[in-house]
């Protein structure tokens, strides 16, 4: 996977997927208060592209910043990492800890259970 993103560079990631192209000033619109400053969002955005997360566009004398890597993507390996590391790549293992910390009822099982045959079947 390309590099680990931090925390802020989570929350802008998450926000340029979610409005699939934006400027900074459009970002820091959709940050709840309180708002980062404006060079905060920008240096960001640049250490995203360093990091081929993020490119843009030159629209008049601004850019306009857009996610090359999928969401989904992103998400898959994170959780791969995250298994791997905590759960000595155990996903049973994972799934035990999060019913047992979460107390995860029968019918929340099945539904879960019914989402993977539905997902296998298809």
């Amino acid at each position: 996977m390309k590099k680990q993103l931090t925390k802020a560079e989570e929350e802008v990631m998450l926000l340029l997927w979610k409005l699939e192209e934006a400027n900074v000033a459009t970002l820091i619109e959709a940050i709840p208060e309180p708002k980062p400053a404006y060079n905060t969002v920008s240096t960001i955005i640049r250490i995203l592209e360093n990091k081929q997360f993020v490119n843009h566009r030159k629209v008049g004398k601004g850019y306009i910043y857009f996610p090359i890597v999928e969401k989904e993507y992103y998400s898959n390996k994170s959780m791969n990492k995250m298994i791997n590391s905590l759960f000595g790549g155990s996903f049973s293992g994972m799934v035990s800890f999060f019913m047992k910390e979460n107390d995860v009822d029968i019918t929340e099982l099945e539904e879960i259970l019914k989402k993977i045959n539905t997902k296998d079947s298809e």
